[in-house]
């Protein structure tokens, strides 16, 4: 007499709903990614940092008011360069257009902060009034940075705060330190946060 052979257990079919949040999930990590500005320079900002706090050393040596200014404002030169050059770099080597829709709204978002900063210093300037330019740098970046993390990855406007906090701390400090603060926030946190988004989201 033949031994009957069981019948092999079909493997259960996934539930449609497994399907449809998989689908979901693909769609909206897409959407995020197309809506925001990933292209942020890792280790761009660790190099920004590094001039920074350069020049918050020289800075602290210069022999005129009119120096130390011009030591900073020659390091918000070499960031910006350092900063578009990474950031192009980043979105060429991901295959990503460096003006994309996501890159015009955070530029949007950024800018008009840093144009009130140079407005309001040229003014504290003339009015020989040197110390809360430190703290309105800090403050004003932050906000920027704040503001612009809208359209970018979360640790941007975390950034954004820490650069705000800073800068509120550096204006209502009893003892001005202008280049311990600037060290501290353009040269510190850049290379803290500019280390965390290159281990996390790339170079």
């Amino acid at each position: 007499m033949a031994s009957v052979e069981p019948l092999r257990k079909r493997a259960q079919p996934i539930p449609l709903h497994d399907h449809a949040l998989d689908h979901l999930r693909y769609i909206r990590e897409t959407m995020e990614r197309a809506g925001s500005f990933t292209a942020v320079p890792g280790w761009g900002g660790v190099a920004m940092g590094a001039t920074a706090l350069a020049a918050a050393g020289i800075a602290s040596h210069a022999a005129s008011k009119a120096l130390w200014l011009l030591s900073w404002l020659a390091e918000g030169a070499v960031a910006i360069v350092i900063g578009f050059l990474s950031m192009e770099r980043k979105a060429r080597a991901a295959g990503l257009p460096l003006w994309s829709a996501p890159v015009r709204k955070f530029l949007y978002s950024f800018l008009p902060p840093l144009i009130a900063g140079a407005a309001l210093t040229v003014t504290l300037w003339r009015a020989g009034l040197f110390g809360p330019i430190p703290g309105l740098w800090l403050m004003l970046y932050g906000a920027g940075i704040t503001a612009g993390g809208a359209f970018s990855v979360r640790v941007i406007p975390v950034m954004g705060m820490c650069f705000l906090a800073l800068g509120v701390i550096a204006l209502l400090a009893p003892v001005a330190w202008p280049d311990a603060w600037l060290g501290t926030g353009f040269g510190g946190l850049h290379i803290i946060f500019g280390a965390m988004i290159a281990r996390k989201y790339g170079g």
